[in-house]
């Protein structure tokens, strides 16, 4: 079981990772002023819509925004912390998974349910949004999971380690 969870531990690292960055500089145009943002972010949104055809994105439905600032406001800090605990091996990586986990399988089945009783989106862009769903079970899984006492960590030593030798 400790394979699978530092396993599981290495691939929401790199999803938490590209999520701490995509978030406030891709999603964050959807909710916040287009002027805050350089240009080079602002033209790459718009080749990503033009090219996937993510009509939610164009239109920005009310529900959608509402989404996007649930990720910026909740999501993306506890993304953060999920990095974190991942990186030092805190036993609280559990908490912040099913947090996010959770928070990101909701938005994803309004989202994907929009998506699919509408008829209007293509195969491609479904392709795009998947992902997300997927990578949202697995953060509920390591939720769920017992944290590995033998998780290697960055840094000096874990807590319980310091106490030991006191």
């Amino acid at each position: 079981m400790g394979g699978f969870v530092k396993l599981l531990d290495l691939l929401l690292f790199i999803y938490f990772f590209f999520m701490a960055i995509v978030a406030p500089l891709f999603d964050g145009q959807t909710a916040l002023p287009k002027h805050i943002f350089h240009p080079v972010l602002v033209d790459l949104k718009t080749w990503y819509t033009q090219e996937c055809g993510d009509y939610l994105v164009s239109e920005k439905p009310y529900f959608f925004v509402g989404l996007i600032w649930l990720e910026l406001v909740f999501a993306w800090p506890i993304c953060l912390l999920s990095l974190y605990s991942i990186a030092a091996g805190k036993s609280w990586i559990k908490t912040t998974s099913l947090l996010y986990g959770v928070s990101t399988l909701t938005a994803m089945v309004a989202i994907l349910s929009e998506m699919k009783g509408s008829e209007r989106a293509s195969d491609k862009l479904l392709m795009v949004y998947y992902p997300f769903l997927g990578f949202a079970v697995l953060a509920i899984l390591r939720g769920l999971l017992p944290h590995s006492s033998k998780s290697v960590s960055i840094g000096k030593g874990s807590a319980i380690g310091r106490k030991k030798r006191a």
